[in-house]
């Protein structure tokens, strides 16, 4: 039994990563801003504490002699149509937190074995048909921006002697949330499609595979540094869309252009678009075993 604390505990990650760890009996406590609606969302089994990211105040004192510390919290990227108010949350919510908390890990006496946290794929930036390792360099927009900043300050834990983890998480398939559920609507009316023309990579993961591959981390000391959470089974945009009509008994005829997404999310619509052909060698390498490499087979067991 493993002593593990978690932030952002109430996203769609966070909730099945508590479900998982609580089944397999750790012992799981759950920083957040909002206790009350984290005890609606989630297990009785876990303990809920108050956490102002924001400034190191009581709640360091529950990080002494946790065996790990995961950091999921971020404002949802796909919350809110992105203006620059927005941009400046999602940053400060990933920064300041990281950096808070590994400023506490430093200051408290049993520090954890291993501190894992959240990162994407938007790392990389728009890299067309290039294959992305996690020794690739990142981008130069602001998604990859906050992911190469949000990875510097995880870094810094490991200068008292705590092993990082960053995992580079894809776009995550899982039961009518996210992509499928924002996808289910125009497949079923008959007007589905690729987004943007089709052509860019789209390095997806099924949500069993992306809490496989953190509880991976934990349990194993091999796993260090950044790591791609993604499917060895990538495709193109327009194979996923295909793939998808093809699970539904739809066709995938009508694009979505880049143009139209954008009346809706604003500046998240060049991100929904990009392409990242990325690697998954390295986590393989420790030994991790992939649940869903094949599209239409975890396309099935989402949809069934």
């Amino acid at each position: 039994m493993k002593k593990i604390l978690i932030t952002g505990a109430t996203g769609s990650i966070g909730k099945k990563l508590v479900q998982e760890l609580t089944a397999r009996g750790d012992e799981v406590i759950v920083f957040t801003r909002n206790p009350e609606n984290a005890a609606k969302k989630l297990s009785t089994k876990i303990r809920i504490v108050k956490w102002e990211y924001e400034r190191l105040t009581d709640w360091m004192i529950e990080l002494n002699d946790v065996d790990t510390v995961i950091h999921l919290a971020g404002a949802n990227l796909g919350a809110n149509r992105w203006n620059e108010n927005f941009k400046k949350l999602a940053y400060e919510s990933r920064i300041i937190s990281t950096r808070n908390l590994v400023g506490a890990i430093k200051l408290v006496e049993e520090k954890p074995k291993v501190f894992i946290t959240s990162s994407a794929v938007g790392y990389y930036g728009n890299r067309y048909d290039e294959v992305l390792n996690e020794n690739s360099s990142s981008g130069n927009d602001f998604l990859a921006s906050l992911c190469r900043d949000w990875e510097k300050e995880a870094e810094k834990v490991e200068s008292f002697g705590v092993r990082r983890v960053s995992i580079r998480t894809g776009l995550v398939l899982l039961k009518e949330e996210g992509l499928i559920k924002q996808l289910l609507l125009p497949f079923k009316l008959f007007v589905g499609g690729p987004l943007a023309g089709g052509k860019q990579w789209f390095p997806w993961i099924h949500i069993d595979d992306i809490i496989g591959i953190y509880i991976h981390a934990i349990d194993n000391e091999n796993v260090t540094g950044g790591i791609n959470g993604a499917s060895p089974g990538i495709v193109r945009m327009k194979e996923f869309a295909k793939a998808f009509g093809k699970t539904l008994k739809r066709p995938a005829l009508f694009p979505i252009p880049k143009f139209a997404m954008k009346i809706v999310t604003g500046e998240l619509a060049d991100y929904a678009v990009m392409s990242q052909r990325t690697s998954v060698e390295k986590i393989i390498s420790t030994g991790y075993n992939f649940k869903f490499e094949n599209l239409e087979a975890a396309l099935r067991n989402l949809l069934k």
